[in-house]
Protein backbone atom coordinates (compact mmCIF):
# COMPACT_ATOMS: atom_id res chain seq x y z
CA UNK A 1 0.00 0.00 0.00
CA UNK A 2 1.23 3.34 -0.48
CA UNK A 3 0.39 6.90 1.04
CA UNK A 4 -0.46 8.95 -1.96
CA UNK A 5 -0.90 12.45 0.47
CA UNK A 6 1.44 14.94 -0.11
CA UNK A 7 3.93 15.33 2.26
CA UNK A 8 3.23 18.07 5.25
CA UNK A 9 5.86 18.93 7.81
CA UNK A 10 4.77 18.83 11.63
CA UNK A 11 4.39 21.92 12.91
CA UNK A 12 7.52 21.31 14.99
CA UNK A 13 9.50 20.84 12.06
CA UNK A 14 7.95 23.50 9.52
CA UNK A 15 8.97 25.81 12.17
CA UNK A 16 12.12 24.90 11.64
CA UNK A 17 12.24 24.96 8.03
CA UNK A 18 10.98 28.43 7.93
CA UNK A 19 13.98 29.50 10.38
CA UNK A 20 16.00 27.72 7.75
CA UNK A 21 15.06 29.73 5.16
CA UNK A 22 15.38 32.78 6.95
CA UNK A 23 19.14 31.69 8.22
CA UNK A 24 19.93 31.16 5.11
CA UNK A 25 18.86 34.60 3.26
CA UNK A 26 20.78 36.12 6.67
CA UNK A 27 23.89 34.40 5.12
CA UNK A 28 23.58 35.41 1.55
CA UNK A 29 23.28 39.03 3.38
CA UNK A 30 25.86 38.81 5.65
CA UNK A 31 28.52 36.85 3.46
CA UNK A 32 27.85 39.53 0.31
CA UNK A 33 28.76 42.15 2.56
CA UNK A 34 31.93 40.83 3.89
CA UNK A 35 32.76 39.76 0.24
CA UNK A 36 32.37 43.75 -0.06
CA UNK A 37 35.04 44.08 2.15
CA UNK A 38 37.78 41.71 0.97
CA UNK A 39 37.57 42.69 -2.61
CA UNK A 40 37.87 46.45 -1.47
CA UNK A 41 41.10 45.37 0.63
CA UNK A 42 42.50 42.56 -1.64
CA UNK A 43 45.10 44.52 -3.60
CA UNK A 44 48.01 41.79 -5.08
CA UNK A 45 47.37 39.54 -2.24
CA UNK A 46 47.34 36.11 -3.36
CA UNK A 47 45.91 34.69 0.16
CA UNK A 48 43.01 37.62 -0.20
CA UNK A 49 42.19 36.62 -3.48
CA UNK A 50 41.78 32.91 -2.64
CA UNK A 51 39.97 34.17 0.71
CA UNK A 52 37.58 36.76 -1.26
CA UNK A 53 36.49 33.91 -3.69
CA UNK A 54 36.61 31.21 -0.38
CA UNK A 55 34.29 33.95 0.97
CA UNK A 56 31.98 34.20 -2.52
CA UNK A 57 31.57 30.16 -2.65
CA UNK A 58 30.52 29.80 0.66
CA UNK A 59 27.18 31.33 -0.17
CA UNK A 60 26.01 29.12 -3.21
CA UNK A 61 24.99 26.27 0.00
CA UNK A 62 22.72 28.97 1.21
CA UNK A 63 21.31 30.31 -2.48
CA UNK A 64 21.21 26.00 -3.08
CA UNK A 65 19.17 25.91 -0.12
CA UNK A 66 16.72 29.07 -0.86
CA UNK A 67 16.21 27.59 -4.33
CA UNK A 68 15.82 23.91 -3.00
CA UNK A 69 13.32 24.80 -0.32
CA UNK A 70 11.39 26.75 -3.06
CA UNK A 71 10.25 23.51 -5.13
CA UNK A 72 10.92 21.20 -2.58
CA UNK A 73 6.90 20.15 -1.42
CA UNK A 74 5.33 21.02 -4.83
CA UNK A 75 3.07 18.31 -5.34
CA UNK A 76 3.79 14.93 -7.13
CA UNK A 77 2.27 15.32 -10.96
CA UNK A 78 2.53 13.09 -13.95
CA UNK A 79 6.52 14.28 -14.60
CA UNK A 80 7.44 13.70 -11.01
CA UNK A 81 5.30 11.12 -9.95
CA UNK A 82 7.31 10.89 -6.46
CA UNK A 83 7.58 14.74 -5.58
CA UNK A 84 10.49 16.99 -5.62
CA UNK A 85 11.87 16.38 -2.42
CA UNK A 86 15.44 15.77 -4.38
CA UNK A 87 15.85 19.27 -5.17
CA UNK A 88 17.82 19.74 -2.51
CA UNK A 89 20.03 16.70 -3.60
CA UNK A 90 20.22 18.51 -7.14
CA UNK A 91 20.92 21.69 -6.01
CA UNK A 92 23.73 20.93 -3.16
CA UNK A 93 25.40 18.27 -6.43
CA UNK A 94 25.46 22.03 -8.26
CA UNK A 95 27.21 23.41 -5.05
CA UNK A 96 29.96 20.59 -3.97
CA UNK A 97 31.12 20.35 -8.00
CA UNK A 98 31.40 24.10 -7.79
CA UNK A 99 33.23 24.31 -5.08
CA UNK A 100 35.64 21.17 -5.42
CA UNK A 101 36.47 22.81 -8.98
CA UNK A 102 37.11 26.19 -7.54
CA UNK A 103 38.99 24.73 -4.80
CA UNK A 104 41.36 22.45 -7.57
CA UNK A 105 41.96 25.47 -9.56
CA UNK A 106 43.09 27.53 -6.34
CA UNK A 107 45.35 25.14 -5.37
CA UNK A 108 47.07 24.77 -8.72
CA UNK A 109 47.66 28.64 -9.07
CA UNK A 110 48.70 29.05 -5.12
CA UNK A 111 51.22 25.92 -5.93
CA UNK A 112 52.43 28.09 -9.42
CA UNK A 113 53.56 31.27 -7.26
CA UNK A 114 55.11 29.02 -5.01
CA UNK A 115 57.25 27.61 -7.09
CA UNK A 116 57.75 30.49 -9.45
CA UNK A 117 59.16 32.29 -6.09
CA UNK A 118 56.20 35.10 -6.93
CA UNK A 119 56.43 37.77 -4.03
CA UNK A 120 53.56 39.76 -3.30
CA UNK A 121 53.74 42.89 -3.00
CA UNK A 122 52.18 44.51 0.33
CA UNK A 123 52.79 48.29 0.20
CA UNK A 124 50.70 51.28 2.41
CA UNK A 125 47.52 52.78 1.93
CA UNK A 126 46.54 56.22 2.86
CA UNK A 127 43.80 57.05 5.22
CA UNK A 128 43.66 60.80 5.27
CA UNK A 129 47.12 61.70 5.95
CA UNK A 130 48.49 58.87 7.43
CA UNK A 131 49.95 55.62 5.57
CA UNK A 132 49.30 52.59 7.00
CA UNK A 133 50.78 49.34 6.26
CA UNK A 134 48.13 47.56 4.16
CA UNK A 135 48.24 44.14 5.69
CA UNK A 136 46.30 45.65 8.66
CA UNK A 137 43.12 46.40 6.91
CA UNK A 138 43.47 43.26 4.75
CA UNK A 139 43.90 40.93 8.82
CA UNK A 140 41.11 43.40 9.74
CA UNK A 141 39.14 42.08 7.07
CA UNK A 142 39.56 38.68 7.10
CA UNK A 143 38.64 38.63 11.04
CA UNK A 144 35.72 40.22 10.01
CA UNK A 145 35.14 37.58 7.33
CA UNK A 146 35.76 34.89 9.69
CA UNK A 147 33.30 35.65 12.68
CA UNK A 148 30.47 36.58 10.41
CA UNK A 149 31.02 32.84 9.48
CA UNK A 150 31.69 31.61 12.23
CA UNK A 151 28.36 32.73 13.45
CA UNK A 152 25.98 31.97 10.28
CA UNK A 153 27.40 28.69 10.84
CA UNK A 154 26.59 28.22 14.66
CA UNK A 155 23.21 29.64 13.93
CA UNK A 156 21.89 26.55 11.28
CA UNK A 157 23.69 23.63 13.17
CA UNK A 158 20.57 22.90 15.85
CA UNK A 159 18.21 23.41 13.10
CA UNK A 160 19.87 20.95 10.66
CA UNK A 161 20.20 18.49 13.92
CA UNK A 162 16.53 19.13 14.77
CA UNK A 163 15.52 18.57 11.10
CA UNK A 164 18.13 15.81 10.43
CA UNK A 165 19.24 17.85 7.61
CA UNK A 166 22.34 16.94 5.69
CA UNK A 167 21.79 19.98 3.27
CA UNK A 168 21.93 22.23 5.92
CA UNK A 169 24.43 20.52 7.78
CA UNK A 170 26.62 20.95 4.76
CA UNK A 171 25.92 24.62 4.65
CA UNK A 172 26.81 25.03 8.31
CA UNK A 173 30.08 23.46 8.21
CA UNK A 174 31.09 25.14 4.72
CA UNK A 175 30.61 28.55 6.71
CA UNK A 176 31.74 27.36 10.14
CA UNK A 177 35.07 26.20 8.35
CA UNK A 178 35.65 29.85 7.46
CA UNK A 179 37.98 30.44 10.32
CA UNK A 180 40.54 27.91 9.35
CA UNK A 181 40.80 29.67 6.14
CA UNK A 182 41.01 33.04 7.22
CA UNK A 183 42.73 32.39 10.22
CA UNK A 184 45.65 30.99 7.90
CA UNK A 185 45.10 34.17 5.65
CA UNK A 186 45.98 36.05 8.82
CA UNK A 187 48.88 34.04 9.76
CA UNK A 188 49.90 34.06 6.00
CA UNK A 189 49.67 38.36 5.73
CA UNK A 190 51.67 38.48 9.31
CA UNK A 191 54.30 36.31 7.92
CA UNK A 192 54.33 38.30 5.17
CA UNK A 193 54.71 41.29 6.79
CA UNK A 194 58.16 40.03 8.30
CA UNK A 195 59.78 38.89 5.34
CA UNK A 196 58.66 35.97 4.64
CA UNK A 197 57.32 36.32 0.78
CA UNK A 198 56.31 32.46 0.94
CA UNK A 199 53.63 32.36 3.52
CA UNK A 200 50.91 34.41 1.46
CA UNK A 201 50.50 32.02 -1.12
CA UNK A 202 50.89 29.35 1.20
CA UNK A 203 48.29 30.78 3.15
CA UNK A 204 46.15 30.44 -0.05
CA UNK A 205 47.10 27.05 -0.76
CA UNK A 206 46.01 26.24 2.74
CA UNK A 207 42.35 27.85 2.18
CA UNK A 208 42.23 26.22 -1.27
CA UNK A 209 43.06 22.97 0.24
CA UNK A 210 40.33 23.67 2.68
CA UNK A 211 38.08 24.39 -0.24
CA UNK A 212 38.77 21.13 -1.99
CA UNK A 213 37.78 18.76 1.33
CA UNK A 214 34.52 20.86 1.43
CA UNK A 215 33.62 20.41 -2.10
CA UNK A 216 34.66 16.66 -1.57
CA UNK A 217 32.64 16.02 1.27
CA UNK A 218 29.53 17.65 0.07
CA UNK A 219 29.68 15.60 -3.76
CA UNK A 220 30.56 12.26 -1.65
CA UNK A 221 27.04 13.32 0.49
CA UNK A 222 24.72 14.02 -2.13
CA UNK A 223 26.07 11.17 -4.61
CA UNK A 224 25.13 8.89 -1.74
CA UNK A 225 21.49 10.48 -1.81
CA UNK A 226 21.26 10.25 -5.47
CA UNK A 227 21.99 6.93 -5.55
CA UNK A 228 19.73 5.64 -2.96
CA UNK A 229 21.68 5.21 0.16
CA UNK A 230 20.38 4.11 3.50
CA UNK A 231 19.93 6.52 5.31
CA UNK A 232 23.24 7.96 7.43
CA UNK A 233 23.43 9.76 10.89
CA UNK A 234 24.21 13.43 10.54
CA UNK A 235 27.26 14.68 9.54
CA UNK A 236 28.78 10.99 9.49
CA UNK A 237 28.70 7.74 7.45
CA UNK A 238 27.61 5.47 9.87
CA UNK A 239 23.64 4.17 9.12
CA UNK A 240 20.96 5.19 11.02
CA UNK A 241 19.01 3.06 13.14
CA UNK A 242 15.74 4.28 11.79
CA UNK A 243 15.78 0.30 9.33
CA UNK A 244 16.31 -1.79 12.05
CA UNK A 245 13.56 0.14 14.68
CA UNK A 246 11.30 0.09 11.54
CA UNK A 247 11.68 -3.69 11.04
CA UNK A 248 12.03 -4.25 14.78
CA UNK A 249 8.48 -2.38 14.53
CA UNK A 250 6.78 -4.06 11.78
CA UNK A 251 7.85 -7.87 13.32
CA UNK A 252 5.65 -7.29 16.66
CA UNK A 253 2.31 -6.72 14.58
CA UNK A 254 1.18 -10.00 15.78
CA UNK A 255 0.04 -10.86 12.13
CA UNK A 256 3.48 -10.76 11.03
CA UNK A 257 6.48 -13.34 10.83
CA UNK A 258 9.42 -12.03 9.57
CA UNK A 259 9.97 -8.54 8.05
CA UNK A 260 12.89 -6.73 6.01
CA UNK A 261 13.29 -2.91 5.42
CA UNK A 262 14.97 -0.80 2.87
CA UNK A 263 14.97 2.88 3.50
CA UNK A 264 16.49 5.63 0.78
CA UNK A 265 16.51 9.63 1.80
CA UNK A 266 14.66 12.60 -0.42
CA UNK A 267 16.43 15.63 0.91
CA UNK A 268 14.91 15.58 4.24
CA UNK A 269 12.12 13.00 3.40
CA UNK A 270 12.88 9.20 4.00
CA UNK A 271 10.84 6.85 2.01
CA UNK A 272 11.27 3.02 1.34
CA UNK A 273 9.35 -0.39 1.52
CA UNK A 274 8.61 -2.79 4.12
CA UNK A 275 8.51 -6.54 3.23
CA UNK A 276 6.81 -9.02 4.92
CA UNK A 277 5.74 -12.68 5.45
CA UNK A 278 2.14 -12.65 6.70
CA UNK A 279 0.79 -15.48 9.63
CA UNK A 280 -2.18 -16.10 7.32
CA UNK A 281 -4.15 -13.90 4.33
CA UNK A 282 -7.00 -13.14 6.24
CA UNK A 283 -7.84 -9.16 5.82
CA UNK A 284 -4.77 -8.60 4.12
CA UNK A 285 -5.20 -5.14 2.68
CA UNK A 286 -7.19 -3.69 5.86
CA UNK A 287 -4.01 -4.96 8.15
CA UNK A 288 -1.57 -3.62 5.48
CA UNK A 289 -3.09 -0.41 5.53
CA UNK A 290 -3.32 -0.29 9.03
CA UNK A 291 0.49 -1.25 9.33
CA UNK A 292 1.85 1.41 7.14
CA UNK A 293 -0.40 4.23 8.86
CA UNK A 294 1.20 2.87 12.34
CA UNK A 295 4.67 2.61 10.51
CA UNK A 296 4.90 5.91 8.76
CA UNK A 297 4.00 7.57 12.25
CA UNK A 298 7.64 6.40 13.82
CA UNK A 299 9.39 9.37 12.32
CA UNK A 300 8.27 12.35 10.55
CA UNK A 301 10.20 12.07 7.68
CA UNK A 302 8.88 8.81 6.85
CA UNK A 303 6.54 9.29 3.86
CA UNK A 304 5.38 7.12 1.19
CA UNK A 305 5.79 4.22 2.85
CA UNK A 306 5.23 0.67 0.64
CA UNK A 307 4.34 -2.72 2.41
CA UNK A 308 4.82 -5.44 0.05
CA UNK A 309 3.56 -9.16 1.66
CA UNK A 310 6.22 -11.71 0.33
CA UNK A 311 5.99 -15.95 0.65
CA UNK A 312 9.49 -15.20 1.98
CA UNK A 313 12.31 -12.62 3.24
CA UNK A 314 15.68 -13.67 0.86
CA UNK A 315 18.98 -12.23 2.20
CA UNK A 316 19.51 -9.63 0.30
CA UNK A 317 16.42 -7.72 -0.76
Amino acid sequence: MIRLSTFTYPPEQQALRDRAHRYAWRSVILISITGIVLYLTTGHSQTMKTAWVTDVLSMLPSIALVIALRYELRPPNAHFPYGHFRALSVCFLFTATVLLSMGVWLSLEALLKLLRAERPPIGVMFIGDASVWAGWPMIAALAFSMFTGMYVGRIKQPVAQRLHSKAIEAESATNRNEWMSEGAGIIGILLVGVGLWWADAAAALVISVQIVLDGWHNLRQVIGDLMDEAPSQLGKHELEPLPARLKAEAEQLPWVAAADVRLREHGHVITGEVYVVPRDGQDLVRRVEAAVDHLTRLDWRLHSLVMMPVSEIRSGR
